[in-house]
This record gives C-alpha cells, structure tokens and sequence, in this order.
C-alpha cells in the first residue's frame, strides 16, 4: 500500500503471509509489522508504530464474511495515541459462529463474537482504520490495508474472541475450584489487554466479567488458605505426635524400659518422621527445624541411655558370671565329699546364695547353672546310693520294730498306768538293741511308738492327780470348812424363822443352798482320791 512503511530487521523472520496492524499515525513513522497472521487472502495491515507483537497464527480456516453492517456507526472524537503497552493474545484464526461446546479446564473455549453484533462497538473507515466505540467514545484500534470493512472488522474481533475465550477459561477454572495460582496475574493480564483498547467487541462486558473473576478468585484463595492452614495444622498435630511420643520414649527410666520393643517403636517414629519430610506438607523451616531438633535430641537421649544400659548390663553379667563360677568351684569341691549331713547343709548354703546372686545374661546363667547343679546331682545321687545300700542293711531292723509297735499298742487303753509304764519300759529297751531302720521308714515307726509313751504318760499324770496326798488334805479341809459354815446357816436360818423376819429367812435359806451344792461337790472330789 503506497504510503505504508515496509517491515524492520526486528520482525524479518515473521511469515509472508503474516499482517502488521497499524494505527493512524503509521503514516508518518517506521514500525514494525507484528507477527499477527492473517487468512490467506488478506494482505498484509501496516504496522503503526515502533513495537511488534509476534502473535501465532491457528491454523483453523478463515471466518466466513459476514454481511457488512446497515449503517457504519457515526464516528466520534479521534483518541489519541494509545499507551506503548501491546497485548500478546494467541492465534487469531477465525472460528465457528456457532455455540461453543462445553471444554475441559485444560482446553481454552471458543468463541466468536458475530460481525454484525461486534459492528455496534466500532466504526471501519474505507483506508481499513478501525475505531473502538466504548460508551460513546473512540478509541483508535488500528488499521488493515487492502481490505473490506468486514475484513477489517472480523481482525480485531478476532482479538476480542481470543481474550474472551481466554477468560471464559479462567471463569472454568474458578468455577472448577482449580487451584489458584497466578489466576490474579492471568487476570490482570487480561484487564490489561481489555484496557489497550486494541480489539473490537463489548470490553465493558469483559470488564464486568473480569470484575465479578477478581472477587470470585480472591475467595478461591482465600479457601484455598483456609484448607492449606488445616492442613499444615492437622501435619503440625501429626508431627507433634511423634515428637511427644519420642521424647515420652526417651524420658522413661532406663531400669523399667522394654528396650526391644522401644527401640522398634523409635524406628517406626522415625520412618514416620522421614516419610513425612519426604511427601507430608511444608510446615516452615523454622517449625520443621524446632521439631527436628527435639526429635533428634529425644532419640539422642533414648541411645546414650540404650547404651548405658546395656554397658552396665553388660558389666553387671560380667560380675554376676564372677560370683557363680566362685559357687559352683565350691560345689564341685563338695561334690565328692562323704560327709552326707554336713555337706547337704553346705549345698543348701550355696543354693540360697545362688539365688540371692545377680542373673547373669541368659545364654551364661543357663550354662552356669547346668554346672552348678551338676556338682550337686555327683553330691547327692552318691548320697543316694550310700542309703540305698543302708536302707537294704537296716530292714531286718523294721521288721523287729513293727513287731514291738503291734505289743506296744496292746497296752491301750491304759487301765493300769503303773504296769503300763513297766511294759513301755521292756519295750523301749528291746526298741533301742532293734537298731536303726531305713530312712524312709524311721520317721514312720517314730510317730507310732511316741503315740503309746503319750497314751500312758496321760495316764500316769491323771493317776497322780487322783493319789496326791497334798491335793487330798486340801479337799478335806474344804470339807470341813464348808460342814461348819453350813452348820452356822441352818442356825441362822432358824432364828430367822423364829423371828418372822422374811428377808433374813430367804437370804439364809440361798446361802445354805449354795453351801450345800459346794458340799456335794467336794465330797464327790474326796471319794474319788479313795
């Protein structure tokens, strides 16, 4: 186009077939063409001023001309220059008219503004100027040479469809509660392009719609922090859990720890603990490090005393293994020995030791022991056939024995103590020529014999009651006392008879009573000392 500056070296690489969109004052200066495609049988606009935005081409076939509109709307007051800020929407290609179809978030939606309802927003000079109409005023958008007025208009509302889209997309997002982030920069991005004032179509309704977005967004963010803040604080819980849970591990007194099952349960915090660095959500450096530090002091702490333990353990063991190879040396000395009664107490001295000792480890103390007790078993199973072998010596002696307990038991019951005492005699000395008996019977025969030597020892003791010459003067004594007492009541009881007195005569006749119950009584005493 004559007049029409020819493309810089900056845009050289841009296609052809490619358009720069001019603005009024690109007749009078160089610019650069944009890198903004056009349909094929376009030609190419001329830049308008020094800056070109390469903008990438659809490849989708050119919108179909839409009939140009009845009247071109009057045209108002020319605006100055707009700002140096250019917008960077993506490819312009024409686009279906029809209604758009429901997309996924991912995919921008279409749209398309028709050319007859975009025509209410513009006016299209016969040069291919196009003016922006926003509530009466104009605003100059740019220019596209060598065309219709509906070529030049379908250009720029291209560019309007393409922001449109691009904030239906963003509507999608936020209706989808998509997470939010750079949403607010998408949208100002957006404002931005609205405000150039480069693209033809109903900005005042982009506005709005981009308006109602930046609410719509900034509750999305802020749900979106109230849902980040459980959750980091439910994560913070979660961390303080196995922090605490730590530190109650390692707080424990060493003497009263499980260490196995405490050290499996330490293990398991700390995988928790790793598991949770490594896919759990970020709580702050500061936090994290806090947590870390008492985590990592609580398990410092579990392992010294881990460690001291099983040190002192270890030397305890040590000791205890002393002690109970000093035990069993002196076992195995008395092992041998033949002095059954004295060395039998000895072991038992040695046992009550042993168990008073510390506990070695387990594999030592079994060891140990097996010793021990082996010494003692040499010990006591000689003793064993020692008294075998004197058991079989001494039966001939039960036998006798069991005979003199059958002639002892013939003495009861005893009637006779002083006879008694006579027989008992003859057979505790023929007892003691019968010798010894086997251990397991001596006990037994002991018993029974001792069972006769009471019976008449009773016996000899409830005769000496009855014979005692000293208890027997005591009881005649008594008697005559009580004669004269009841003698002096029946007396007594007689004045008062005389007299009439009633009181004197019942308080003698219940003492009289009483002194003759007493009389009974002592008499039946002294017949049997007769």
């Amino acid at each position: 186009m004559a007049g029409s500056p020819e493309p810089d070296s900056a845009d050289s690489q841009a296609d052809p077939a490619e358009a720069a969109v001019t603005e009024p004052e690109a007749a009078t200066q160089p610019a650069a063409p944009e890198a903004e495609p056009a349909p094929e049988a376009e030609p190419a606009p001329v830049g308008a001023d020094s800056e070109a935005v390469t903008e990438p081409v659809e490849s989708a076939a050119p919108e179909p001309a839409q009939p140009a509109p009845a009247a071109t709307p009057a045209p108002g007051p020319r605006p100055g220059k707009p700002g140096s800020a250019r917008p960077t929407p993506a490819a312009m290609a024409p686009r279906p008219s029809g209604p758009a179809t429901p997309a996924a978030v991912v995919a921008p939606p279409v749209h398309s503004t028709p050319l007859a309802e975009a025509a209410k927003f513009a006016r299209v000079e016969e040069d291919g100027h196009v003016f922006l109409i926003v509530d009466g005023e104009e605003f100059a958008v740019g220019q596209y040479p060598d065309a219709t007025r509906e070529e030049a208009l379908g250009y720029f509302v291209r560019k309007y469809d393409d922001v449109a889209g691009q904030v239906t997309l963003l509507e999608q997002r936020v209706h989808a509660k998509a997470p939010s982030t750079d949403m607010q920069k998408t949208a100002a991005h957006l404002r931005e392009q609205v405000a150039e004032r480069k693209m033809v179509g109903d900005v005042r309704a982009l506005e709005a719609r981009l308006d109602t977005l930046a609410t719509l967004i900034t509750e999305l963010e802020a749900a979106e922090k109230a849902e980040q803040d459980a959750a980091r604080a439910r994560e913070l819980e979660s961390r303080e859990a196995i922090v605490a849970e730590a530190e109650e591990i390692s707080g424990r007194d060493p003497s009263t720890v499980q260490w196995k099952a405490s050290s499996t349960r330490m293990n398991e915090l700390f995988e928790q603990w790793k598991s949770a660095q490594k896919s759990g959500m970020r709580l702050g450096r500061g936090t994290e490090d806090a947590l870390w530090k008492r985590f990592r002091s609580a398990r410092t702490v579990f392992d010294r005393h881990r460690r001291a333990y099983f040190s002192q353990l270890d030397s305890d063991n040590a000791e205890a293994k002393r002690a109970k190879e000093a035990l069993i040396r002196r076992a195995e000395e008395l092992s041998t020995s033949t002095d059954w009664g004295h060395t039998a107490a000895e072991y038992r001295r040695l046992m009550d030791e042993w168990k008073a000792s510390k506990r070695a480890s387990r594999k030592d103390d079994d060891a140990l022991w097996a010793r021990f007790r082996a010494a003692q078993d040499k010990f006591f199973s000689a003793r064993k056939n020692a008294n075998e072998a004197i058991d079989e010596e001494y039966g001939a002696n039960l036998v006798v024995k069991e005979q003199l307990l059958v002639e002892a038991r013939q003495l009861l019951p005893v009637k006779n103590a002083t006879a008694a005492r006579k027989a008992l005699q003859s057979i505790r000395d023929r007892w003691e020529e019968a010798g010894k008996v086997p251990r397991g019977d001596m006990g037994r025969v002991e018993a029974k014999l001792r069972e006769v030597e009471e019976a008449v020892k009773a016996a000899e003791d409830e005769h000496w009651q009855r014979t005692n010459p000293e208890t027997k003067a005591r009881t005649n004594s008594a008697l005559s006392q009580l004669e004269n007492t009841i003698a002096s009541l029946e007396e007594d009881l007689a004045a008062a008879e005389k007299e009439g007195d009633a009181r004197r005569i019942a308080a003698a006749r219940e003492a009289l009573d009483a002194r003759k119950q007493w009389l009974d009584m002592l008499q039946k005493s002294a017949q049997d000392f007769a």
